[in-house]
């Protein structure tokens, strides 16, 4: 499967402002190295240095920053979302994010099918208490209500002991189950975003 013409890019949902460090940075990163491995095209925002309007249209007008964004999530065949764990859900800015996704419901390409069909989502979650299952399906039904196809295996994720302290950006090494649930994770979006490429879905039926 010929993966070299694809483009994946990372909406990173942490809280935390460039240049500080952050672990939801860190972890995009690695996945979009392990997704650079198989010759996918790969780049990213921290939407938190954005100003992106709360909203559900593709643009909120006033300054709003999200159309550009938009046009890079458009113009790749994957999309990676990654967020920390805050209270045990997603960061208010991966959910913002959902919310603005939410436009696309409504939008349709030239033949007729909704624009976000033939191209693929992954997730990674990071946070030091549970909740990576839950935030996972939580993302995981809206972007497939909004047409994107979820691969096998399509997140990876890392929580630290309850009550601790520990960042995921602070560990000597990232653990061996993360780093293989993310590799087979890039393997198979790589793999379903080509095969999506070769053989797209049909236009429902009215």
């Amino acid at each position: 499967m010929d993966t070299s013409s694809l483009r994946a890019f990372a909406l990173v949902c942490t809280l935390t402002p460039s240049p500080d460090r952050s672990s939801s940075d860190l972890i995009a990163d690695q996945f979009l190295a392990e997704l650079a491995n198989h010759g996918v095209a790969t780049d990213k925002v921290r939407l938190v240095d954005h100003d992106v309007k709360p909203g559900v249209q593709t643009d909120m007008g006033d300054g709003d920053e999200w159309p550009a964004i938009r046009e890079q999530i458009l113009a790749a065949d994957i999309l990676l979302i990654s967020t920390p764990t805050w209270a045990g859900h997603m960061s208010s800015v991966a959910q913002r994010a959902i919310e603005r996704l939410d436009a696309e419901l409504s939008e349709t390409d030239a033949t007729g099918r909704p624009i976000l069909y033939d191209k693929v989502a992954l997730v990674a979650v990071v946070g030091n208490e549970d909740g990576a299952h839950k935030i996972s399906a939580d993302l995981f039904q809206a972007l497939n209500d909004y047409g994107y196809t979820i691969p096998a295996q399509g997140v990876s994720y890392w929580n630290g002991e309850a009550m601790h302290t520990t960042d995921y950006q602070d560990l000597d090494e990232t653990p061996e189950v993360t780093a293989s649930a993310m590799s087979a994770a890039a393997a198979n979006a790589a793999h379903l975003a080509a095969a999506l490429k070769i053989s797209s879905y049909p236009k429902p039926a009215s």
